[in-house]
């Protein structure tokens, strides 16, 4: 499973930036939430990284929030008491007991856990080990595609862009890809979601949008216990 860092994610003066910083305002009022209810929030990030909540700011102390973080890829977290690393596959959380957490949260994740199954293992985790969740994915009807940064390029047939990819540098990719083998695997590393699939994976949750001149950029599956 992959996670959602890349080389620039975290650069403030970009539209990604600002993008992400209002979309985690819409996830504070799920921490005020809990934290109005039990002085405390106890959240699970499937699939983040530490440098993520960079964009938080003071919202963790404010909250008094402990953070979770699964992600199998990752090698370091803050240096701040109240994070905690399990590299696990978010797919497969058995060992942890239902409703362990009071929120999951997931940013730019579950696009990249795999095929459809994979999707509904993820879905279903994430489902069971909170009353509430914000999983948040790239919308597949968005011209741009955001991880290869190309417009329309999703939307080509997947031998196209395994191809493009090994004679075009796109995306966050340091290089294009040697060869057809390693084209394919990063084609096959993204699969893009629309708001039916959305719905289908998180029947209990409310999908908002997130536009960007007019088009709806990102979709988030939202379960706050109020809809």
């Amino acid at each position: 499973m992959v996670s959602a860092a890349n080389v620039d994610y975290y650069e403030r003066n970009t539209l990604g930036f600002r993008l992400r910083q209002r979309r985690f305002a819409q996830f504070r009022r799920l921490l005020e939430q809990v934290y109005d209810e039990r002085g405390q929030v106890n959240i699970l990030d499937m699939g983040g990284t530490g440098t993520y909540w960079r964009i938080a700011g003071s919202t963790l102390t404010d909250y008094n929030c402990h953070v979770h973080l699964v992600n199998p890829d990752l090698t370091e977290v803050p240096a701040h008491p109240n994070f905690r690393l399990e590299r696990r596959d978010a797919r497969d959380l058995r060992h942890l007991p239902d409703q362990a957490f009071d929120v999951v949260h997931s940013n730019s994740v579950i696009e990249h856990v795999g095929g459809w199954q994979d999707m509904r293992s993820f879905a279903r985790e994430v489902r069971r080990l909170a009353p509430r969740y914000f999983v948040q994915t790239p919308n597949f009807w968005f011209p741009v595609e955001p991880h290869f940064r190309a417009p329309l390029f999703h939307w080509l047939p997947e031998q196209l862009r395994a191809r493009a990819l090994q004679h075009i540098h796109l995306g966050f990719a340091d290089q294009k890809q040697a060869d057809m083998d390693e084209a394919m695997c990063r084609v096959h590393g993204v699969c893009l979601l629309d708001k039916a699939q959305m719905a289908t994976l998180f029947p209990d949750a409310r999908i908002e949008t997130e536009t960007f001149a007019l088009l709806t950029k990102s979709l988030i599956a939202v379960r706050d216990g109020l809809s």
